[in-house]
């Protein structure tokens, strides 16, 4: 199993810019709008790496191995990565360059996208609502008088 020390976004851009070029190139549900970038990847509390992978068949959330803690599972399983936003449902993958990872898929195809630029941003801005506490749930609304008469405090 690879671990990561440092922010894996090199390897994983070398290795899926690798792919493009190979085995996607000209596979027709590849955006050609869309580059191969690694956004936002940080480390998780447990010391794992999570971001998000812009390729032009994918937009994915990732998770890497930052330490020996990682769950053993056979490709193609699913695995539940809790984060402050909420849990998440990713899927095991192995590439032989990587090792083992887990991703998300947030969009794949990718044909939503007409720019590089607005997958980026989409990519960015859902690595980072992995990282961020879920909004407030509105209190609830104080219980409303059975009537008339109970709202002007009489008798129903």
């Amino acid at each position: 199993m690879k671990i990561w020390l440092d922010d894996p976004s090199t390897d994983l851009v070398a290795v899926f810019a690798e792919i493009a070029r190979t085995r996607m190139a000209d596979v027709p549900l590849c955006n050609p709008a869309l580059q191969v970038e690694a956004l936002g990847f940080r480390r998780r509390a447990d010391g794992h790496w999570a971001g998000a992978m812009i390729t032009p068949w994918a937009i994915n959330l990732l998770c890497l191995p930052g330490n020996e803690d990682w769950p053993a599972l056979a490709a193609c399983s699913k695995y539940d990565w809790q984060f402050p936003s909420g849990n998440y449902e990713f899927t095991v993958a192995d590439e032989a360059s990587l090792g083992i990872y887990h991703l998300c898929s947030l969009f794949s195809p990718a044909f939503d996208f007409a720019s590089h630029d607005v997958a980026r941003l989409t990519a960015l801005a859902a690595a980072e609502a992995l990282f961020a506490e879920p909004l407030a749930v509105p209190a609830e609304a104080p219980a409303r008088p059975a009537g008339r008469r109970a709202f002007l405090g009489l008798r129903p």
